[in-house]
């Protein structure tokens, strides 16, 4: 079957590599000069199920209460009375905000998550690709007490679906990341998720779509996405600005710009672009860096050992499609320096911004579509790295008419 994907993030390039593997003839298609180079380039460097809690949740509503007008909150709106589809994006988010409703949408996330891991491993194995990983697992860190009681809720949900996650004292923090010693006397404790993995992401996706190319799939770099031919309920071609290409099927995997594209096929994606930002530092000499990948939850920043380099990244910033990096960066760099004043040279920090595709309840939308032979997957969120393989192979047994390894309940278009 002749496959098209859209996009060749790390969630497209997922897709290619198990839908070349499935046998099918797979076409990429990308408007930058290659793969992983808009949200997969510089993101926070984790592999995390761990973050599976979705963020519309009971305790979020207090919190933005305490964030409006802030510019170094969490989390950002830069509400916008002409743009309604955020506002209706907004009051669906309010919607799956209590307890009963998180609860599904954290199974769902998590369900996808697990499987995904392991799908990651199975790759990791078969083609010994490597991305600077590191299998040491994550560690969540708390300084409010409430904020880790909490946490210790949430993780015992997760312990109940299959992530084994395990509660440390300030001691056993710093004994798991020594990094931590010159803040420990703040710390209330931590969740540790000993089978969470990170690494990069970027040269992940590059190692990847060369194992692709390998398979047999193209592709088709520096090229914009017109639009569709489309008859009978069917699409038969996308028309780029280098001419059409014919399909038996078509993946939409454009991130945030999922909705755009989709809009032309009278489709309505409630996903709208979360900008988050990070900054890549050296740390040679620098005996302060952490080594374990590191989650802040009180300012919602992840650290990533990637080398010779450490990653910070966090913050969302709901702004719309713009993809600019402003100074928002510096409050990732300032909050990074308080966690490990010694991490690396902060004076050589190269700072980022992308955007992240999200979903009012956290899910991603993974599947069919009105149309026929039209897939989706996109809505990723925060955690595109970490189920980009699980979705993959799920999108390949779908377009291959095989019944997917996992219950694919509420993971569809179709929930909305």
């Amino acid at each position: 079957m002749k496959v098209i994907v859209l996009g060749a993030g790390v969630i497209g390039t997922a897709c290619a590599w198990y839908l070349a593997k499935a046998g099918h003839q797979v076409t990429v298609v990308e408007r930058q000069d290659g793969a992983g180079l808009e949200t997969s380039f510089a993101n926070g460097g984790q592999i995390s199920a761990c973050h599976a809690e979705p963020w519309a949740n009971p305790s979020l509503v207090g919190k933005l209460a305490k964030w409006l007008g802030r510019d170094d909150a969490p989390l950002v709106f830069r509400w916008n009375r002409w743009d309604p589809a955020l506002w209706a994006w907004g009051l669906r988010f309010l919607a799956n905000c209590p307890s009963g409703r998180a609860a599904v949408n954290l199974e769902r996330t998590l369900r996808l998550a697990l499987y995904s891991r392991q799908c990651l491993g199975a790759l990791r194995a078969e083609t010994g690709i490597d991305y600077d990983q590191r299998r040491l697992g994550i560690l969540h860190v708390y300084r409010d007490p409430r904020e880790l009681e909490h946490a210790r809720v949430t993780a015992r949900q997760m312990r109940d679906l299959g992530l084994a996650r395990e509660d440390r004292d300030p001691a056993a923090c710093v004994a798991i990341e020594p990094a931590l010693a010159a803040v420990e006397r703040q710390l209330a404790g931590g969740i540790f998720t000993p089978d969470d993995e990170s690494g990069d992401a970027h040269k992940f996706t590059q190692g990847l779509a060369a194992l692709a190319i390998a398979k047999g799939a193209e592709f088709l770099t520096g090229r914009t996405i017109n639009g569709f031919e489309h008859q009978g309920g069917r699409l038969r071609a996308v028309a780029t600005d280098r001419g059409r290409l014919e399909a038996d099927a078509v993946v939409m995997a454009l991130g945030s710009y999922s909705p755009k594209l989709a809009h032309h096929l009278g489709l309505r994606l409630p996903i709208v672009p979360a900008k988050g930002y990070s900054i890549t530092l050296p740390v040679e000499g620098h005996a302060g860096a952490p080594t374990v990948s590191i989650t802040d939850d009180e300012h919602k920043l992840v650290f990533s050992r990637l080398g010779e380099r450490l990653r910070v990244a966090g913050t969302a910033e709901m702004a719309g499609w713009n993809p600019d990096l402003t100074e928002r960066w510096r409050v990732v760099l300032e909050h990074a320096q308080r966690l490990f004043p010694d991490g690396g040279d902060y004076a050589q920090a190269e700072p980022w911004a992308g955007l992240r595709p999200v979903t009012p309840d956290s899910v991603p939308i993974l599947g069919a579509t009105p149309i026929a032979n039209l897939w989706l997957a996109t809505g990723h969120g925060t955690l595109g790295w970490t189920m980009a393989c699980g979705t993959g192979a799920v999108i390949a047994d779908l377009v291959s008419g095989r019944a997917p390894a996992i219950d694919m309940a509420g993971l569809g278009l179709d929930r909305f």
